[in-house]
């Protein structure tokens, strides 16, 4: 097994970015979704209900972001560092963890709603929720520093959506960080529990994915559809949800970082 893709979406729930190499941290990828959109009560706004967020593109540069998206003109955005502090949630059923706040009218004008951008100052501040060690921490990703993704499930997946007289649809519907090919469909479902070796670093496999509408927007154009979502529930229903995809945590102390590139070897360990 290799690695044949990596990705990054700097802001939650937007157009992914794709990398030849990354850096990899205890909470994830280098730069990967430290940057929120928060609603006036400090909620995270996603793709669950503003599809418009997969137009809108960020990209790093030193000590902040430059945003752009249709019809706007581009926006660089500084890392808060002395910023407002404020306490947001990734959702709204979920605990509050801090933040710092950084534009509001850019972001308030592309999405037509009142909106600001958080940034993540720290990335110790918010723990992973289960299925991990006491000092595993995460990014303002949904619950887990990394997603892998299969392309021999992707297929699967394919071959039920042709069957059905439905298009198929491609992997940036999932919003992997990394993608792996060389391995049977469905061949995750047995790392879960188990640690993988990927290039020099290892990651543990801690739990499926249970995925949700999101899967059903075109991450090019915004539009919203019934599928994977549909086929999924057909095919892929288990008690802890509609999976595809796995949850990994780095093997990574604080302070510690690595790379992986595409490429790289994959191995899941017995």
């Amino acid at each position: 097994m290799r690695i044949t893709a990596l990705h990054t979406y700097p802001v939650k729930g937007c157009h992914r970015l794709d990398h030849d190499e990354a850096r990899v941290e205890p909470w994830g990828l280098a730069g990967d979704r430290r940057w929120m959109v928060i609603d006036a009560d400090g909620v995270g706004i996603t793709q669950r209900d503003t599809p418009r967020l997969t137009q809108l593109t960020a990209r790093p540069r030193p000590g902040g972001l430059r945003l752009s998206a249709p019809g706007r003109p581009d926006l660089d955005v500084d890392e808060p560092t002395d910023g407002p502090k404020t306490a947001v949630r990734v959702f709204r059923n979920k605990p509050n963890y801090p933040a710092r706040v950084a534009d509001s009218d850019w972001i308030s004008e592309f999405l037509d709603r009142d909106a600001r951008l958080a940034w993540q100052a720290d990335p110790t501040s918010r723990p992973v929720d289960g299925f991990a060690d006491l000092d595993d921490r995460v990014s303002f990703a949904d619950g887990y520093p990394v997603l892998l993704a299969n392309t021999a499930s992707l297929d699967a997946v394919n071959d039920w959506l042709i069957e059905g007289g439905d298009e198929p649809v491609p992997m940036h519907r999932f919003r992997p960080n990394l993608v792996v090919t060389g391995a049977p469909a469905w061949a995750e479902d047995d790392w879960i529990g188990r640690r993988l070796r990927i290039g020099d670093l290892t990651f543990r496999a801690a739990k499926p994915c249970d995925r949700c509408r999101v899967t059903t927007i075109d991450q090019e154009t915004g539009e919203t559809g019934r599928q994977p979502l549909h086929v999924l529930g057909r095919h892929r229903r288990f008690a802890q949800g509609l999976l595809f995809a796995i949850n990994l945590v780095p093997d990574l102390a604080a302070g510690e970082t690595g790379v992986i590139r595409v490429g790289d070897a994959v191995l899941a360990e017995s």
